[in-house]
């Protein structure tokens, strides 16, 4: 399991993780508690919260969002 933590783009980082077709993981919402996203990850999760990291910094909007991505 990762969270996200972001008080911003929440929905576009979830519908972002969620619709990744990488292979080599698989992000599935759980659920949202205050700025925190939680989901539930195949294969490494440390490896999978680096990987999401890239993905969001990877968006127009990424390069300037505060956010913390982080293996639980």
């Amino acid at each position: 399991m990762i969270t996200i933590a972001s008080a911003m783009q929440q929905e576009e980082i979830k519908n972002l993780l969620e619709s990744y077709d990488g292979g080599d993981f698989t992000y599935t919402f759980k659920e949202k508690k205050g700025i925190k996203l939680t989901f539930d990850v195949t294969g490494d999760k440390e490896e999978a919260a680096k990987k999401a990291k890239e993905i969001i910094k990877a968006q127009p909007w990424g390069g300037v969002l505060f956010f913390q991505a982080a293996a639980v």
